[in-house]
């Protein structure tokens, strides 16, 4: 019996001695494994900025919120020169602009957001940092009114790159506060990026009444002369060479020239935007696309001076929905075929969108003596309220009275209408289909078009030069002047394809 006892006592020392060694060990692996390299924040999802932390020499976990974070105080370790070691900070460190979702603050950087002081270098040094990052944002708060120069904000950058405007972003004040060493083309360009958004809550000011009164501009010299001369002035956002990108939820206002532009782009989604500036600020497009492909712009209001979406040459697969317009030039194709030049254009789609107090509804605008095609246009479901020409297509496009009729013209085919309905400025027809006299326009439909005039009496009398179509219904002014079937020469609009 003594030896039995003698053996269960021995059983339970053991046991003992090795639940202790066991938590000991535990203790130790749990408190090294949330040790942190140099610059990395704890809850971090991604990968630390290169420029707060030194490239790791062995693999990073990519999420180290999947490790297991400490219940309660770190368990001691063993007597001896590691004991008690020092409490772990909730962020070892709390300055690093990154914080806990790889956020770059421009005024981590040392931009100061007062509305006056240029912030340019923190902008470029957070763009720097933020480039290299997947997944990054760099943040401009919403406290702040940031002033920086003509910058480019160059690529190739990590997929995800976000630039979120919380607060106001503007450029200097006029001309005259302009640098002479920047370009007086554009403000913000961003080059050279593929899965980038740019968005947030806050304002893009372009500050342009200064730009709009050089008496270059139309109507701004003395006696209401346009005077000549150099007139540059700056577009304000500018995307070139891009692609899979995403402009969302911003007021962009008082643009100097256009308030944005996509060159050479592809796959874009615009949506949720609010553009204004005032009905005579000369040349201020909304958003204008050229070279551009594959875009979908919705759900937008744009008033300003000039087009609220001009489609240059270049553009194919746009779609455009969901978009009030004006007071504006309206929603144009155009210009195209300047200085004798190819244009192409196809599958374009305007729908669901109203279009009011405006020069211009749905047009389509070319110079003579260009070559190539518009086709595959369809305008359907649009609200008019007081506009004049509300449908028009436009061949002898100039801007003197010095333009001479040429004979070649870009070919304009398979334009339709559809549910067009509303009122008109009785200063011109709702209607006007003016043609090359040698390639004619093809292929117009039009159907449920019901324009009646915004005061006055109804004028009955749209004009249409070589233009071919058909009417599915009768339309409101009714329109007799568009011939059906085909013109003899269609044969030679061949050469105008693209």
């Amino acid at each position: 019996m003594d030896l039995a006892r003698g053996f269960l006592f021995v059983w339970i020392l053991a046991i003992l001695f090795l639940q202790h060694c066991s938590i000991s060990v535990n203790g130790r692996y749990h408190y090294h494994k949330k040790q942190k390299q140099k610059g990395s924040n704890q809850g971090s999802p991604v990968s630390p900025s290169p420029v707060y932390a030194p490239v790791p020499q062995q693999p990073v976990p990519s999420s180290p919120v999947d490790e297991p974070a400490p219940q309660g105080p770190v368990p001691s370790t063993p007597a001896g020169p590691s004991s008690n070691p020092p409490s772990i900070p909730s962020n070892p460190y709390p300055d690093d602009p990154e914080k806990s979702d790889c956020i770059f603050d421009v005024t981590s950087y040392g931009a100061v957001g007062d509305g006056s002081s240029d912030d340019t270098a923190a902008f470029r040094q957070a763009w720097k940092a933020a480039c290299a990052v997947e997944s990054a944002t760099i943040l401009l708060p919403s406290d702040k009114v940031f002033v920086i120069t003509s910058t480019i904000f160059s690529g190739p950058c990590k997929p995800g790159l976000v630039f979120q405007v919380d607060g106001v972003l503007m450029p200097p004040e006029g001309p005259d506060s302009w640098p002479k060493a920047d370009s007086r083309k554009q403000w913000l360009v961003f080059y050279r990026l593929d899965d980038m958004k740019l968005t947030g809550n806050g304002m893009i000011e372009g500050n342009g009444q200064k730009w709009w009164e050089l008496p270059c501009k139309p109507h701004r010299g003395p006696n209401g002369k346009t005077l000549p001369g150099p007139c540059d002035s700056p577009a304000m956002i500018r995307f070139f060479m891009s692609s899979n990108l995403v402009v969302s939820g911003l007021r962009i206002q008082n643009s100097p020239q256009f308030h944005m532009k996509f060159d050479g782009c592809e796959e874009v989604l615009i949506e949720k935007l609010s553009i204004s500036t005032p009905k005579l600020s000369p040349n201020t497009d909304g958003i204008h696309i050229e070279n551009t492909k594959s875009v979908g712009i919705y759900n937008s209001m744009i008033s300003n001076g000039d087009d609220c979406i001009s489609i240059g040459p270049g553009c194919s697969n746009v779609d455009i929905e969901g978009v009030t317009c004006g007071p504006s030039h309206g929603i144009s194709i155009g210009s195209l075929g300047v200085h004798n030049s190819q244009a192409c254009v196809s599958n374009i789609t305007v729908r669901n969108a109203v279009i009011r107090e405006s020069d211009n509804g749905v047009r389509i605008k070319t110079w003579q003596g260009g070559s190539g095609s518009v086709s595959g246009i369809s305008f359907e479901n649009i609200q008019m309220e007081n506009v004049r020409n509300c449908i028009i297509v436009d061949q002898y496009y100039c801007l003197s009275k010095a333009c001479l009729n040429q004979t070649s013209a870009v070919y304009v085919t398979d334009v339709k209408y559809r549910n067009i309905k509303g009122t008109y400025d009785v200063r011109t027809p709702p209607i006007h289909f003016a043609c090359s006299d040698t390639v004619a326009c093809t292929n117009i439909t039009m159907a449920d078009v019901e324009l009646l005039p915004q005061e006055g009496e109804l004028l009955d009398d749209p004009f249409c030069w070589n233009a071919y179509g058909i009417e599915e219904t009768i339309t409101i002014p009714p329109i007799g002047c568009l011939q059906e079937g085909m013109p003899q020469t269609i044969t030679e609009t061949s050469q105008y394809s693209c």
